[in-house]
């Protein structure tokens, strides 16, 4: 449960400050349906760029922004189905797209999910703690962001291995930026720096994704409802929910897959990890290039009971997928294999994690021998906006793409197997879970009989933690009604 236990003198320095920079909240209610938010912020939005530094901005954390870079109002769910020409499955993929978030991803969500407890019950204080936002890309971009808005101080942490313009960017939101040793699987290095600033810097308040439950209530009260969302618009007759395949990751976005999984029977959930780094897998370890896929452990928030596969994806494969669709010899060769030129407009909102979670939700679909009336959904969190130096990068060092490597990686995309699949049983799920022990319990002083508790009073445990979205939500509304009289 997310303690919601009120500093009463901090939450009114907290309503205070808010009053003076003209800051109100969204609830989870406005962020799952936009309609809710007042028309006086819709308004003031039509002058407003989506990257703008505007605590406005903190009503387009959701998923229904109009795809557009300045003055959008809200409408439908963004997303992207793939056409069969490049899945090769009879069932029907389609993707999430967070590239109309602020920040271009959606873990804006999530990061605004996990400080607005701590305001809105008096516990951060803005004035005197900064807020530490660890994470392997998009969660720190998100977190330093959101905290920009909230007129709160942050310190971003990140492998020294993510892309330039990740850092390029972070640089100009927050107070400090922290590069730790390794790639995306160093997420050990991560959390030692945060075991490190908590030791020596009092003003540090660590928002660790890893860890952090309201990081799972912002899927499941918002991500999830917009899968389901986009389902009825597009759904037949006779058509289902055939599953949900996300990223390892924080396994924050795993909580929609519960949502799912409650509402439409026989949904599967999968969880994507990398072939080079199969921690499900294998209980294994490595190193892969899959950006913002951190792993080498199970994080704390990821609820096993409710995950029925483990998929392990090639990192090479994206690697070269993320030219097929973005060069033009790529976008030749897609296009004679009867690609439209709308859908293949529409690839550029695969980030690399993107087409890692396209190819996991293939696998899926193929495992399971799903049909035309399935629908599988997974999650396209950034686009290739964060990308682009990758491009140039990987033309320097493997040449020109050229229509001789498309065809080969065309190939790949269509032969996609089942291999590294891996269907989880009870026992399966329990080993996996159990891998909690070692670093949350052992290492960074988590409660064993919380951990006991995820597993042995699920029910209890993660259907506790989804009901206080309602509490929540009318703290949240105290709070503004306070701040704006």
């Amino acid at each position: 449960m997310i303690d919601l236990r009120i500093d009463e003198k901090a939450r009114k320095l907290n309503i205070q400050r808010c009053r003076d920079k003209g800051i109100v909240l969204p609830t989870y209610e406005q962020m799952r349906d936009p309609s809710r938010i007042p028309q006086q912020y819709k308004d003031e939005l039509k002058g407003i760029g989506l990257w703008d530094v505007h605590s406005r901005n903190l009503f387009r954390v959701n998923w229904h922004n109009e795809p557009k870079e300045k003055g959008g109002q809200f409408g439908d769910v963004n997303f992207v189905e793939l056409p069969r020409s490049i899945t090769g499955t009879k069932a029907r993929i389609v993707g999430l797209a967070g590239k109309w978030f602020p920040t271009g991803a959606h873990k804006v969500g999530a990061a605004l999910s996990c400080l607005l407890p701590e305001l809105v019950t008096g516990r951060f204080d803005p004035t005197t703690k900064k807020a530490v936002w660890p994470s392997t890309g998009n969660y720190c971009r998100g977190g330093a962001y959101i905290s920009r808005l909230l007129s709160c101080p942050s310190i971003a942490i990140l492998p020294a291995g993510m892309s330039k313009e990740r850092f390029a960017w972070l640089k100009t939101m927050a107070e400090e930026v922290i590069a730790t040793p390794g790639c995306e699987s160093n997420v050990k290095e991560i959390f030692d720096k945060c075991v490190e600033l908590e030791a020596t810097r009092p003003d540090a308040v660590i928002f660790n994704q890893f860890d952090q439950l309201p990081n799972h209530l912002w899927h499941y009260a918002v991500t999830g409802p917009a899968m389901e969302e986009v389902f009825k618009k597009i759904g037949r007759p006779g058509d289902r929910i055939g599953g949900v395949v996300l990223s390892s990751g924080s396994a924050g976005t795993m909580g929609a897959g519960s949502y799912i999984r409650e509402r439409h029977n026989g949904a599967k959930v999968a969880v994507g990890e990398a072939l080079q780094c199969p921690t499900i897998l294998e209980n294994g370890f490595g190193d892969h290039r899959i950006e913002g896929i951190g792993d080498k452990h199970i994080p704390w928030i990821h609820n096993m009971r409710e995950t029925d596969m483990a998929v392990g994806v090639d990192d090479e494969l994206p690697i070269r997928l993320i030219r097929l669709f973005n060069e033009g010899a790529g976008h030749k060769l897609l296009a004679e294999n009867g690609v439209s030129a709308e859908d293949i407009a529409k690839l550029d909102l695969l980030g690399i994690s993107g087409v890692g979670n396209m190819l996991a939700a293939i696998k899926m679909s193929k495992y399971y021998e799903m049909d035309e009336n399935d629908v599988v959904f997974t999650m396209f969190t950034d686009s290739m906006d964060m990308y682009k130096s990758r491009i140039g990068e990987l033309d320097a060092e493997r040449g020109m793409y050229d229509q001789r490597q498309a065809d080969r990686d065309y190939d790949r995309l269509m032969g996609q197997s089942v291999d590294h699949v891996l269907e989880l049983s009870q026992v399966d799920k329990r080993r996996v879970h159990q891998l909690k022990y070692f670093l949350w319990i052992e290492q960074l002083g988590k409660g064993l009989d919380e951990l006991r508790a995820q597993w042995d009073d699920h029910h209890a445990y993660w259907g506790g933690l989804r009901s206080q979205v309602g509490a929540l939500d009318a703290m949240i509304k105290d709070f503004n009604a306070e701040v704006l009289k």
